[in-house]
C-alpha cells in the first residue's frame, strides 16, 4: 500500500465500502465471470486509480461506479500495463520482488 493512502485504506468508510461491494457482487471476480469463469474476487479495485491528488474525494475512492471486484491474477494485469507490478518471473519460473516488499492488505 503506498504512504499516501494508507489512511484510506484503513478507514472505517472504506472498509464499510469494499465489503458492501464485494457482498453485491456475491464475492466473484468481475472480470473472469465476463469470460464465463467463476473464480472468488478478493480486491476491490479502483478503475481511476487512488492518487495523492483524489484520496480524499469520496466521488472517486468510495464510488461504486469505480469500482470492480477481482481475483488477484485479474488485479495484476490491471496493474501490470502501469509499469508497477511488484515482481517478474524469469525464464525458470522463478519470482524476483522489485522494490520494497509489499505491505499486507495492499
Amino acid at each position: 500500500m503506498r504512504e499516501f493512502a494508507r489512511s484510506f485504506y484503513n478507514s472505517p468508510a472504506w472498509k464499510s465500502c469494499r465489503m458492501a461491494y464485494a457482498k453485491s457482487r456475491r464475492g466473484l471476480c468481475e472480470r473472469c465471470l465476463e469470460r464465463g469463469i467463476v473464480r472468488p474476487g478478493v480486491i476491490v479495485h479502483h478503475l481511476v486509480h487512488v492518487t495523492p491528488e483524489n484520496v480524499g474525494d469520496p466521488d472517486v475512492v468510495l464510488n461504486w461506479g469505480n469500482l470492480q471486484l477481482v481475483c488477484r491474477d485479474c488485479h495484476a494485469e490491471l496493474h501490470s500495463g502501469r509499469g508497477d507490478r511488484r515482481y517478474t518471473i524469469d525464464e525458470f519460473g522463478r519470482v524476483d520482488v522489485i522494490g520494497p516488499p509489499i505491505a499486507k492488505g495492499s
